[in-house]
């Protein structure tokens, strides 16, 4: 993956979430999840690093945001 952002960590409440799963399906669950509580710019595609187990995702969240029922 690319390094991270200056852009997306510039005040509180702006985060970058790595995650890292066994498989796409997993790894856009956990997004979907994360995306149904706080304000997201999801990833719409994982990634694969040769000679390593799994998949990765990265999304960037917007924590002052959160979502209402």
């Amino acid at each position: 993956m690319k390094p991270i952002n200056e852009a997306h960590l510039v005040e509180p409440g702006l985060a970058v979430v790595e995650v890292a799963a066994c498989d796409d399906r997993t790894a856009f669950a956990v997004q979907e999840l994360l995306a149904g509580r706080w304000a997201t710019a999801p990833a719409d595609r994982t990634t694969r690093e040769p000679g390593e187990p799994g998949v990765r995702l990265r999304c960037h969240l917007d924590v002052r945001q959160e979502l209402r029922s």
